[in-house]
């Protein structure tokens, strides 16, 4: 557990959500979450520099001796529109009231900074020791479908189940999807999730239908694994080679370059590719998450044929060398270098000498 110094004795300041969750489980928590029982604007600002204050949500951070520290005040929530953020109806409530708005029971501990006190409302230890995933509430889904997401990571990142009721209330809400929700945050949530890197994480999120949050369209389980892929080729973008996989992700606000390899992957799956000059000219100008899902959905032997060996041969003659030939500079030069690319591709071995022997026979 970090350790903060805030010589405070009120009793009101808590360690709440993921921090008390990792405490209890022996990892190291990335995420350092502080809530005051009551207005935590008014009172901790005594504890260093203010640096931010956020009035509607109760926020406050602080530099307390030299550490950036975060602190919320104890808050109620409504989902006044189902699927999207939620609406702060009190600032201030007790902590029990606080706890009841998030997530999932193991995600709804707190631990008193002045005493260590666990304060467990909602048995979120029983359903540590048992890893089990239990919502609060039977609505906590129709609230807010990132959860079902964020139950999908938490599986694969501690090795946890659903509970049956929970699963039950994922399975009843994905087959009556609200689609009117904010994919901002379903995509956050995508993108946490599918950047671990994991196949059972895309192996459930394929056979619970966790996808139709996305898309209504059906979707099978390609016979494909896409973890070793992704361990080979290390994509930069790793959540959008698992994502992809379900086609349809308009609902998702994808950014230029998310949207640049969805466009290519789809020009590349139409076109009817034979050759190893046609595989390279397809492929030397898309991104490298296009070519593993067209290994993925469409021929795996034409994407790894380019990524394993055809993309390291390059010709080493140069628009400066045909202009030293005497050639001026015009679209007969894309020729000359498409020429000479077929001919490498045939024999890689071929120096920078041949090539321009090559550009030779083609002059005389």
């Amino acid at each position: 557990m970090v350790i903060i110094n805030l010589n405070d004795k009120s009793g009101k300041l808590f360690f709440i959500g993921g921090v008390v969750r990792d405490f209890l489980l022996g990892k190291e928590s990335l995420d350092i979450d502080i809530v005051y029982e009551g207005n935590a604007i008014e009172y901790c600002k005594r504890f260093g520099e203010v640096i931010q204050v956020n009035p509607d949500f109760g926020t406050i951070r602080v530099n307390v001796g030299g550490q950036i520290v975060d602190f919320a005040s104890t808050r109620c929530e409504t989902y006044e529109k189902k699927g999207h953020l939620p609406v702060v109806k009190t600032i201030g409530c007790n902590l029990k009231d606080d706890v009841m708005r998030r997530d999932f029971t193991i995600n709804a501990m707190a631990m008193s900074l002045s005493t260590c006190e666990i304060i467990d409302y909602v048995g979120g230890q029983e359903d540590l020791k048992n890893k089990k995933l239990r919502v609060l509430h039977d609505g906590s889904f129709i609230d807010d479908p990132t959860r079902i997401i964020r139950g999908l990571k938490f599986s694969v990142r501690f090795g946890f189940e659903l509970e049956e009721h929970t699963k039950e209330l994922q399975k009843e809400y994905l087959a009556n999807i609200n689609y009117d929700m904010c994919y901002k945050r379903i995509k956050k949530e995508l993108i946490e999730t599918f950047n671990l890197n994991s196949q059972i994480a895309f192996e459930r999120f394929i056979n619970q239908k966790i996808y139709k949050l996305i898309t209504p369209n059906e979707v099978k389980l390609p016979s494909f694994n896409i973890e070793e892929l992704v361990n080979q080729y290390k994509p930069e973008h790793i959540w959008i080679v698992y994502v992809g996989v379900i086609r349809d992700i308009s609902r998702l606000d994808l950014t230029r370059v998310e949207g640049k390899i969805r466009n290519d992957f789809y020009n590349l799956e139409k076109q009817n590719l034979k050759t190893d000059f046609e595989i390279y000219k397809a492929f030397e100008d898309v991104p490298l998450e296009s070519i593993l899902l067209y290994a993925i959905l469409k021929d795996e032997q034409k994407a790894r044929r380019y990524l394993d060996e055809l993309r390291h041969i390059k010709l080493e003659i140069t628009g400066k060398d045909l202009q030293k030939m005497g050639l001026e500079p015009s679209p007969k030069y894309s020729e000359i270098f498409d020429y000479v690319l077929k001919e490498k591709l045939a024999n890689p071995s071929l120096t920078k000498e041949d090539e321009i022997n090559l550009v030779n026979t083609q002059l005389t």
